[in-house]
């Protein structure tokens, strides 16, 4: 994991070095950092359940760099004026969520008494996730109209990419609570598997898109507050430690984050 974690801030730097080459054409920076709740969608639980979707919710903490194509560090001035640099700005951020997982909904209800609701009941997880990516946000109204102070309010839409580094936490206390012990986990995932591994709590790495839409409040003419839903889908499914090959797991991992930050415009 701290393997991962070092190629993370390494890339963090490389992409702010490039972003940082890339201002030397005139365009400024902007810095910030935002705190927040993720709801996990996973293969705990039941799908679609108010319950789950509930109950599986976690933290989030990060920060971010913003390329403002509409004004210009070199010489306090506003860049060319097209359509491109007065409603796109290019975000960098490193990340990390955590959530803890459990099983919810009816094969849990307390009036279930067989092994296999035991089980389920006994089962436990930890989703850890690193990220770091980029993506492009889309400002409806002019970027310079809002810098101004023009309006107060700038909604923004977002599509990105997102490299993952995962490290899932597995623990069970039915039977003798051995991880690699199938018989103390849910009888149809190792009927179902095929004699493929449905349970890992070995770290790894993904990739992942996100797609955002959020809007920023100006606070003063040098900062920002903002707020930002975000969902985001993983190419892997073992981001959780469970993957499972029962009809219901449709889909890999994905989660919704709901984040509030802040935002300083570097002169």
């Amino acid at each position: 994991m701290a393997k991962h974690i070092k190629n993370l801030i390494a890339l963090f730097v490389l992409m702010l070095t490039m972003q940082t080459s890339s201002a030397q054409l005139g365009f400024s920076h902007e810095i910030g950092a935002f705190v927040g709740a993720v709801a996990f969608q996973s293969d705990f639980g039941v799908r679609s359940d108010f319950e789950t979707n509930s109950g599986n919710t976690g933290i989030s903490l990060g920060i971010v760099h913003y390329i403002n194509f509409a004004y210009r560090a070199d010489c306090n001035c506003y860049s060319t004026d097209t359509y491109f640099n007065d409603h796109f700005k290019l975000r960098s951020e490193i990340s990390w969520n955590k959530t803890q997982l459990n099983h919810f909904g009816k094969w849990v209800d307390d009036a279930r008494t067989s092994d296999n609701a035991d089980r389920l009941r006994a089962h436990s997880g930890e989703a850890q996730n690193w990220d770091i990516g980029m993506q492009l946000e889309y400002f409806p109204r002019s970027i310079r109209a809002f810098s101004a102070g023009v309006y107060s309010f700038a909604p923004f839409v977002a599509v990105g990419a997102h490299f993952v580094s995962f490290n899932p936490t597995v623990e069970t206390t039915y039977g003798d609570g051995n991880i690699f012990n199938n018989d103390n986990f849910y009888s149809f995932w190792d009927e179902a598997s095929g004699g493929d591994p449905f349970i890992s709590d070995e770290s790894g790495s993904t990739w992942s898109v996100v797609a955002s839409v959020g809007t920023r409040y100006k606070l003063t003419i040098l900062s920002d507050l903002f707020v930002e839903l975000r969902w985001q889908y993983y190419f892997d499914d073992f981001v959780d430690g469970l993957n499972h090959k029962l009809d219901s797991n449709k889909a890999n991992d994905w989660n919704l984050w709901l984040h509030f930050g802040y935002i300083y415009y570097l002169d």
